[in-house]
């Protein structure tokens, strides 16, 4: 006999223990490719000439567990045909859209435990948005949303890029002890559901106004040294972390890092994209290793050059950002909230059927 405590204790650990048995999909890295599954992704492919197997092509959908705990801004992000705001609502529709992504080759998307602007861009970040408590605990309504995506990505065979902590929300951790405490649960909860398709990226453009020391350029490669010491039953989680647009890792990060984080915003010039890869490689202690941009808010995608295109001739990954101007419906931006998950705007269509006719998918 057990009493109801221990018997479900007992049963969490059983099902934590079948579900780590059951997942599909897992991510590895062999050189500068991506692997899914013990395969190259985009097994066999090539485009205009240029190599595909390997990249790894995503968008940022941070704001898939969005919430906004302070009373005074949550009713920014009502729904047009409600008035509301529903963060079940959100990810439901977030899942719903998931099968839509992956017919068309997107294999990887970006998801933050602090979110990102969904605003798009904000100079002042007054609402709560954080998985994290200000001691560094997991709140349970914020994990069993991510946990819902999470599945739906393994089923589906994506990989999720999950960042940790963001600027403008990680003051809300009351000091650098709460920092740890906040990376040690979420990994521990990621280990303990056994995922194998996350990328971490520890903190969203580690150069971008941090309040924490240990999470800005100078200290943020010792977070990716814990993260890689970290493992369970002889497996650990991928790790990296990204710098704002046009600027190159340092190379801490360069030496401590599995693979190697890049966003493009505010590069306009094709040229220069595939000028960051090539300078990339030149840095002190590269070794093979994966390039990856998860964050880029230029198109073009009708035309012959653009980021995208860039990126990949100098066999890169790339990733699209897409946040909704001030004048722009609904039906635009992943990240400004509320967000239409579907491929519902011209831009979300042009990035999308480039996608498909670059990775082949039918």
């Amino acid at each position: 006999m057990c009493n109801t405590f221990s018997c479900l204790v007992a049963f969490c650990l059983v099902t934590s223990e079948a579900s780590a048995q059951q997942r599909k999909t897992e991510v590895a890295i062999q050189d500068d490719m991506f692997l899914l599954n013990g395969k190259p992704t985009y097994a066999g492919r090539t485009w205009n000439g240029k190599k595909i197997e390997g990249l790894l092509f995503n968008s940022r959908m941070v704001q898939g567990i969005f919430d906004d705990l302070n009373p005074q801004t949550r009713k920014l992000w009502v729904y047009p045909d409600t008035g509301q705001w529903d963060p079940e609502r959100n990810t439901r529709e977030f899942l719903a859209a998931m099968p839509q992504w992956r017919r068309h080759g997107l294999l990887a998307f970006t998801m933050n435990l602090q979110g990102g602007s969904p605003q798009g861009y904000s100079k002042n970040q007054p609402w709560h948005n954080s998985a994290l408590t200000e001691k560094g605990e997991l709140r349970p309504d914020y994990m069993k949303r991510l946990e819902r995506i999470l599945d739906k990505a393994d089923e589906l065979g994506m990989v999720v890029i999950l960042g940790l902590f963001y600027f403008g929300q990680d003051e809300r951790l009351e000091d650098e002890a709460a920092v740890l405490r906040g990376l040690d649960n979420a990994i521990g909860w990621l280990f303990e559901r056994g995922y194998r398709n996350i990328l971490i990226e520890v903190n969203n453009e580690c150069n971008v106004r941090y309040d924490h020391a240990i999470l800005k350029p100078a200290r943020v490669h010792e977070l990716i040294e814990r993260i890689k010491k970290m493992e369970k039953n002889g497996r650990r989680l991928l790790v990296s972390t990204s710098y704002g647009g046009g600027v190159l890792p340092g190379e801490d990060v360069v030496r401590a890092a599995d693979f190697l984080l890049l966003h493009g915003n505010g590069v306009g010039d094709p040229a220069r994209i595939a000028d960051m890869v090539k300078k990339t490689r030149q840095i002190k202690g590269y070794k093979a290793k994966p390039i990856l941009f998860n964050e880029d808010d230029h198109f073009d995608f009708d035309k012959p050059s653009n980021n995208f295109v860039a990126a990949v001739s100098e066999y890169a990954s790339w990733g699209y950002f897409d946040f909704r101007m001030k004048d722009e419906g609904f039906d635009e931006g992943f990240q400004s909230v509320p967000v239409n998950w579907g491929i519902a705007s011209a831009r979300k269509r042009g990035f999308f059927e480039l996608l498909r006719a670059i990775t082949a998918a039918p």
